[in-house]
């Protein structure tokens, strides 16, 4: 990719600190929570369902309030809105009334971007290309499949300047081929521009494709149980990946840690 959007900020970490949150009506969904994510990694979560994955995320995002603990991302406090942090939800939000290309375009305009700029079309017309959506510039969404709208958060994600990404599951609910075009579309994107990414997901496979590290979440208060990293080469395929005796050696491992957390 030759035209990846510049990065916005020099600062580009994470940081958890002993973080907990407890819900309304009592219900503890995080406790004493701790990592890092560095400068232009790729850390995925993984855990047991309600573990507080999306909880800790929303916290970054500044969408939710920490009840103790501490959490710098970027620069500064967690803030809804920020420019440097764009969010990738597990459903599409596409707008129904606007266009592909206009929907791609949407985020950057609310940060002040014209949509008229020469670059920024540039850019958004090989984001969709790229994803594998050249030809459907003119198409509203209720005209494509659940798979090619998700195609379409992931070109509006990356075209946002912003050089930390949250993502929430992006791809739990696609078909198995959709999934893994849109993983290695992803890792391209990714190479190209080495923002940092923090990455839920409940697929191993998925996860170990991805990450630089994993972080291994307990059962539901959510801690950190343990940090994994993933010393394979990149540029990573899960085709080669299935005969690389070190894929399986995590994958064991990682099963085994989730293992003994979701027990009865």
């Amino acid at each position: 990719m030759t035209n990846v959007p510049p990065l916005s900020s020099p600062t580009r970490e994470i940081v958890v600190e002993h973080v907990t949150h407890r819900f309304p009506g009592g219900l503890l969904a995080i406790e004493d929570m701790s990592f890092r994510v560095r400068a232009g990694e790729f850390v995925v979560i993984v855990g047991p369902s309600g573990c507080g994955k999306t909880t800790i995320l929303n916290i970054i995002a500044g969408l939710i309030a920490k009840q103790s603990g501490a959490v710098a991302v970027g620069d500064g406090a967690p803030r809804a809105g920020r420019s440097d942090v764009a969010y990738m939800f597990a459903q599409d939000a596409l707008l129904p009334w606007r266009r592909v290309m206009d929907n791609v375009l949407f985020a950057v305009e609310i940060q002040g971007a014209s949509r008229q700029d020469r670059r920024v079309l540039g850019q958004a017309k090989e984001l969709l290309a790229m994803v594998g959506l050249q030809g459907f510039e003119q198409a509203y969404p209720r005209q494509l499949s659940h798979g090619m709208r998700q195609r379409v958060a992931l070109a509006r994600t990356f075209l946002m300047p912003s050089p930390l990404l949250l993502m929430d599951e992006p791809f739990g609910a696609l078909d198995a081929h959709t999934k893994l075009m849109l993983e290695q579309g992803l890792l391209r994107l990714w190479e190209s521009s080495q923002r940092t990414v923090l990455f839920i997901t409940h697929d191993l496979a998925e996860a170990i494709l991805l990450a630089d590290r994993i972080l291994v979440c307990t059962a539901r208060p959510g801690r950190i149980k343990c940090e994994i990293e993933i010393d394979l080469p990149r540029p990573r395929s899960i085709s080669a990946l299935q005969n690389d005796a070190r894929y399986h050696e995590y994958y064991r491992r990682i099963w085994a840690e989730l293992g003994t957390e979701m027990e009865v």
